[in-house]
């Protein structure tokens, strides 16, 4: 469980600054590149919905923008407000697609249970093929 274990700490870090008052389910992510570096994101809601942004996209957006696009793996924490971690939090599809634009199928998928103080209670790993099969790219 330690292999990914900073990368979802980083993912818990960036639930904080998520926002989200019309469904109050918050989620963080923690996008990890080849050459190391993590970048964050957070989902961030809009009153018309459709403009909203879940966590995973946040984060793509940020590498993307700061020219990073090879990426080994993303940790997802997610759920109810009230109900700290305490269940898997999966991409959505259009998560799920925009990450098989940057990434291989063989792109790795964290997500995990945690408690209320942030440790690690249980995780899941996937592959972005299996989350996403019979998927196209270019």
């Amino acid at each position: 469980m330690k292999e990914y274990s900073e990368l979802i700490t980083a993912a818990l870090e960036a639930r904080q600054h998520a926002y989200a008052p019309y469904s109050n389910f918050k989620v963080g992510a923690a996008l990890l590149c080849s050459d190391g570096r993590v970048f964050k994101g957070c989902n961030i809601e809009n009153a018309a919905f459709s403009p909203s942004m879940c966590a995973e996209r946040v984060a793509f957006a940020k590498a993307v923008s700061e020219d990073c696009k090879d990426f080994c793996a993303i940790a997802i924490t997610g759920g109810p407000a009230d109900k700290e971690g305490t269940y898997f939090c999966t991409p959505c599809g259009v998560c799920r697609q925009m990450m098989r634009e940057f990434c291989n199928p063989d792109f790795k998928i964290v997500c995990a249970k945690t408690d209320e103080e942030g440790n690690i209670l249980e995780q899941k790993v996937f592959t972005l093929a299996e989350l996403l099969p019979e998927s196209f790219s270019l």
